[in-house]
């Protein structure tokens, strides 16, 4: 509520220095000191447990359980999931080159960068791989043609994991395969996978960029870098991903304390406390 009372105010003031501007007005009262501008509340995320992920996964239908993987193992948007190829992974490296989304113009599915236009490399687990080539071994990839950009674009032949025919969309005289509105999809598939599993679903905290959250979790709880967090997640300022889970990180006073113990050394045996594991 405090983020959309925000941004009124800032609309409201922009309209308000317009007219200033102009000499509608003598002055604009958001500017005045004793006008306070209403400061957005950032919600903190709270990750799912491990139990969470895997109900939902079980609970969706076979063809989209591979969701998971892609957005809790590899931290994905969902439209960069439905997006995905197989041929993005390099498994001499064990890495996957995030470069495509798609993305709706109108009625017309298009092929696009990843949000911002910033392509991303993430590092990929031997079990997010496994899942992907169990999944591969029962669903085959699917050739998908798009136009690149804009609905006039070039046209961009992908092969995309996940696929899925849309009757009613047709590009290059052929039917669109895999091209889901992410509205659509969470709610004929994610959110009645809730209900399978017998979980609420809760606005907000259960759509599927959760998925996300508990990969960044994951990652800081296990000595991630904030700043390679942020790189795997494809966002442009470390400092953003800071805000968002700053909560999450872990203390380092153990290891802080561990570091100065291997020059001073301690007199007596060290405490459960003061010794590391992380």
């Amino acid at each position: 509520m405090a983020s959309t009372r925000a941004v009124l105010f800032d609309t409201v003031s922009a309209i308000l220095q317009a007219a200033y501007d102009d000499k509608k007005i003598r002055a604009n009262p958001c500017r005045a000191k004793s006008v306070k501008r209403p400061k957005p509340v950032q919600r903190k995320v709270i990750p799912w447990p491990d139990s969470r992920v895997r109900a939902v996964r079980l609970a969706l239908p076979a063809e989209y359980t591979v969701t998971v993987p892609l957005g809790a193992g590899l931290g994905l948007r969902q439209m960069e999931i439905f997006g995905f190829s197989p041929d993005d992974v390099d498994r001499d490296e064990m890495i996957v080159n995030v470069q495509r989304q798609i993305r709706w113009i109108g009625t017309q599915p298009v092929f696009s960068p990843p949000k911002g236009g910033k392509t991303r490399v993430v590092p990929l687990g031997q079990g997010v791989l496994d899942d992907i080539d169990d999944y591969m071994a029962t669903f085959e990839p699917v050739t998908l043609t798009l136009p690149w950009l804009e609905p006039g674009g070039r046209p961009e032949t992908v092969r995309v994991l996940i696929a899925r025919t849309t009757k009613r969309s047709v590009y290059a005289g052929q039917p669109i395969r895999n091209v889901i509105k992410g509205a659509n999809f969470t709610y004929h598939v994610w959110r009645p996978a809730f209900a399978g599993a017998g979980l609420d679903y809760v606005e907000r905290r259960d759509g599927m960029h959760a998925m996300r959250h508990f990969f960044a979790s994951t990652m800081l709880a296990n000595g991630v870098s904030i700043k390679e967090v942020a790189e795997y997640l494809g966002h442009h300022d470390p400092g953003y991903t800071l805000r968002i889970y700053t909560h999450l990180v872990p203390s380092s006073h153990k290891r802080a304390r561990a570091a100065t113990n291997r020059v001073f050394k301690p007199r007596q045996p060290q405490t459960a406390q003061d010794s590391v594991t992380a």
